[in-house]
């Protein structure tokens, strides 16, 4: 499900019902280099990533100690996803990324969640 807000930004929903997969990326990184990784991963987002077929959102987060950066993204399916790798254009970003973090790249389905 995707939910537009009133100024009609797309904004990144979580329900068991979405038809989607989930990646959630979790780079384990040296503080003084943990800014670096969240700008090259929001450039590959902003350049290519959300240009893809099948691409739905992509949150980037950061951890407080300064160790860590989490990619969530949401895919239409698990062969979007697995497309990212045979797009150049996407590839070309990954050597500058895995020279600075150590990344933990799975796919998931949201099984449960509760609001207040």
């Amino acid at each position: 499900m995707t939910v537009f807000t009133t100024d009609s930004k797309v904004v990144t929903t979580i329900a068991q019902e979405q038809q989607l997969v989930t990646l959630i990326n979790v780079f384990k990184v040296a503080p003084e280099n943990q800014q670096l990784l969240v700008d090259l991963l929001v450039d590959a987002t902003e350049e290519v990533m959300c240009k893809l077929s099948g691409f739905i959102s992509a949150n980037i987060h950061k951890s407080l100690d300064g160790t860590r950066v989490t990619n969530y993204a949401q895919w239409r399916s698990v062969e979007d996803f697995r497309a990212i790798f045979q797009t150049p254009a996407a590839t070309a970003h990954m050597p500058a990324i895995s020279q600075i973090a150590e990344s933990d790249p799975v796919l998931y389905e949201v099984c449960y969640m509760k609001q207040a």
